[in-house]
Parts: C-alpha cells; structure tokens; sequence
C-alpha cells in the first residue's frame, strides 16, 4: 500500500473515551511515524450524536449560539448549536441527552425534548430558514411532544400548533442511523427505552402512549409518519420531525460527508482509515464506518476499519472493509482499555500494522 500520496483519517468517537478528533490525532500520530511522507488528512466526524456540532463546525465553520435551555427533567442547563449563514446546526443532546442525567435519573417516562424544541425556536427567531438536527444520545421517549410544546411556547402562547406561523418556509433535515418506526417491537420503546432506564412494563406505557400520539396527529393532520425511517428515532423524536415540521432523513454521516466534499477528497487517495468503539454486524446496518465505507468503494479507495472492540471480523471484511483492526491486545483488561491515554497509545500503535 502506498501511503506515500494520501490517507485520508475519518475515526468516529469512542464513546466515554475519545472524541473523534482525539481518535484521528492518535491514528495520525501512529501513521506519520511509519509513513512519514505520507500526506495524512484528518476529518472530524460524527453520526448525529457526540461531536455532531464540532464535527460539522470543522467542515463548514460558523459561530455557536449559546443559551439556557430546559434538560430532560426540565432544569435549566446551557446548550449550544452552531449558526453558518441561514442554517443552524443542532446536537439534540445538548440539550436533551442521557448524558445529562445520573443513572438514578434516567426515567424516559419523565424526561422531554422540551430543550431541544426551545434550540429549534431560537435559531428560527435568529433567522436560520435551514436547521439540520442530530438525534443521536437522546435521555428521552416522549415522542417529540415536549419539542413540540416549546415550539407552541414560542410562537404561539397561549394558541395551539396550527397557530404557529414563524416555522414558515424552514426546512429541516434529521440526521440519524436509525430506521425504526415511532411503534411496535422495531419501535422506539421496545428498542430503545431500556438503555434510557425504563423498565418492561415502562416500555409497554411508553409504546402506548406513543400510538396515542400517532392517532391523534394522523387525525389532525390527514397523514401519518409514524412507520416513515427514522420516525422511532431519539426516543421518537424523528416522529415529531417527519410528522410536524415535515423533515427530511437522512443519514448522519451522508449530511456530513458531503458537508465536507468526501467525494472529491477521495480523488487520489490510497487509504481511508475509519472506526468505532466497537464494531460487529450493526456496523454494516447504516452505522458511521459503513457510510465512508460505502463512499470510498465507489472509488475504488481501501478502507481499514479500527476499534476498541471487534466481532464478526469475517463479515465485516465480506462487506469490503480491506482491513479489521482491534487496538486493544486481547488480555488488556476492559477498565485500563477505556483510559483515554491508553486508547490513544494503542490506536497510534496498530497504524505500524496497516498493509
């Protein structure tokens, strides 16, 4: 392989570890001590969720706006999106994320997207006509009806939906990998509640009230998104998105990737390394390495993919990843795995194994 004329560095996050520009650095750090001619390129990248606003700022700029918001639970807490021109870029949680709970508060039926409704509202009255929101890490199951309200809150106090004008001519495009519908076994509950802290008869609450919601808005509105991709996203807030604001979906990394011109960058390439925490079959389900990897296999670019975890190497290689890397050595316990210091070491070590 020669690396000599340009390898392109696209790492996802690890999650609770590395950002994904810690991962690059390391990964580049570890390829230039081998290569060190090698012309390495660095992009930042996210799915939708942690880094979405910083990955995206690194591609196109812009200035963040700052505000105070409502968390999950409706305390107040700063939060951020980012402002390039007429669009606004939002990182649902930032103001609605697991991570700004403590395990003892995770309760999906309390928790609201109320915060991330109050971001949609602010960058509308700052004059962004284009919103792209990630709906990745949501703390969430309320099926968008708190986003909803706050929009209410905003625009129309005091009135109902159909009084909300300002949102008028905004567009707005969801990112996300998930395809799951707002209902039913594939849905947002049953999927995804359990990781937010619900318990079995919490999902069964939470995926009937959703299908309330739904008929209630199919009546409304004469149409109903609740099965369209993406619609069980975030808790259900891609519902919301599909059904209410009338969004587009699409994956998180696609919007990113042609933010940052991927195609044109992969003319001339040799080698495009990305990665993952943890990578197994649900990589190849639409997850961020499958993306650039889909990408690059249409120029003919190998891709190496790297994680902190590896399972079903042998699918993953079928799908056409030329390389599946584990940085971790197999007897590294778990607990000095996840230090930050030590991802970084193994990560730029395993470049010296690329072929």
């Amino acid at each position: 392989m020669n690396l000599c004329h340009r390898a392109i560095i696209a790492i996802d996050s690890f999650k609770g570890c590395l950002t994904s520009q810690e991962a690059n650095q390391a990964a580049a750090e570890g390829l230039l001590s081998r290569f060190s001619d090698a012309d390495v390129v660095q992009i930042p990248v996210s799915d939708g969720g942690e880094g979405w606003i910083e990955a995206f700022r690194s591609a196109v700029g812009g200035d963040l706006a700052e505000l105070t918001v409502r968390d999950p639970l409706m305390r107040p807490v700063t939060a951020c999106y980012l402002v390039c021109g007429d669009s606004a870029v939002i990182e649902m949680a930032k103001a609605s994320g697991l991570e700004l709970l403590s395990s003892e508060e995770r309760n999906p039926l309390l928790t609201s997207t109320y915060g991330t409704g109050q971001l949609v509202a602010d960058a509308v009255s700052r004059g962004c006509r284009r919103i792209i929101v990630g709906l990745g890490g949501s703390a969430t199951s309320d099926c968008g009806i708190g986003m909803i309200r706050a929009i209410i809150d905003a625009f129309a106090k005091h009135g109902t939906w159909d009084d909300v004008r300002a949102l008028d001519g905004v567009s707005f495009t969801i990112a996300t990998d998930v395809n799951n519908p707002l209902c039913g076994e594939r849905g947002a509950a049953c999927v995804f509640a359990p990781q937010k802290g619900a318990t079995p008869d919490v999902v069964r609450r939470l995926d009937d009230r959703a299908r309330r919601f739904a008929a209630i808005s199919a009546r409304h509105f004469g149409f109903d998104r609740q099965n369209a991709p993406g619609a069980g996203a975030a808790g259900g807030l891609g519902y919301a998105f599909l059904q209410y604001l009338g969004a587009t979906c699409r994956p998180g990394i696609d919007l990113l990737l042609d933010a940052v011109h991927f195609d044109d960058m992969l003319a001339g390439a040799s080698l495009v390394i990305t990665g993952e925490g943890s990578a197994d079959r649900q990589t190849l389900m639409g997850k961020l390495p499958y993306g650039i990897l889909q990408r690059a296999k249409a120029h003919q670019v190998p891709v190496c993919l790297v994680a902190g975890c590896i399972a079903d190497r042998q699918l993953l290689l079928d799908a056409g990843f030329s390389q599946v890397m584990c940085i971790n050595p197999s007897e590294l316990p778990l607990s000095e795995a996840i230090k930050p210091e030590v991802a970084k070491r193994n990560l730029s070590s395993i470049m010296c194994s690329i072929t």
